[in-house]
């Protein structure tokens, strides 16, 4: 009597590490590196050269490809979010070393704050989605909305204070990030919760 042969087994599923503790830092240390220089805390503004590389390798390359591993993972707000900031960073880089120098510069700061309001208007949807998550994410995008909104009112309105409270408010944002960071990689590597996030 045959026996039908048996079906090989299934590949065991390829386990994919927690891309969000990495898109969180690289976010927050470039966050924290601008907002330091808008919130008038490092007033010489021929340093701010150092953050178009952070802007471009760790808030752009490493932040984007957290992003793609989102998408694998099956997370659609992490892969969003994670991917639009990447490219934001990248995105800025590109417009503070290759644009804002040709701009007229009676009217370049009303192309920045059009570059602002714009993720000013995506952070605000995201902010809608990430009530859902915990209390530290939603930390993240509440003052990230807010930071978006004075930079960008700040920079129409050419007032000094609005665009040093949207660095401030930065600040606060990049520590929200690396927190959330921070307790993530702490949390899975340690294999228990360690650090609450709310």
């Amino acid at each position: 009597m045959s026996h039908a042969p048996a079906a090989p087994a299934a590949p065991a599923p390829v386990k994919i590490a927690n891309p969000g503790p990495l898109g969180l830092a690289a976010f927050a240390l470039t966050t924290f590196v601008l907002s330091m220089f808008n919130s008038g805390l490092v007033s010489n503004a021929a340093l701010s050269a150092v953050v178009l590389p952070l802007a471009l390798f760790y808030g752009g390359l490493a932040q984007f490809a957290a992003g793609l591993f989102e998408f694998r993972r099956g997370n659609t707000f992490g892969a969003t979010a994670f991917v639009s900031y990447g490219a934001f960073w990248m995105a800025f880089a590109g417009y503070v070393k290759f644009v804002v120098p040709g701009l007229p510069k009676e009217d370049a700061h009303l192309a920045t704050g059009l570059f602002l309001i714009a993720w000013f208007v995506f952070t605000l949807y995201m902010t809608v989605a990430a009530l859902k998550l915990d209390l530290a994410h939603r930390a993240i995008f509440v003052t990230l909305t807010l930071t978006f909104l004075f930079l960008a009112l700040g920079d129409l309105a050419q007032n000094v204070t609005l665009g040093h409270v949207g660095g401030w408010l930065g600040l606060v944002c990049a520590v929200c990030a690396w927190y959330t960071s921070f307790a993530t990689v702490t949390n899975e590597t340690w294999g228990r919760k360690v650090l609450p996030l709310g």
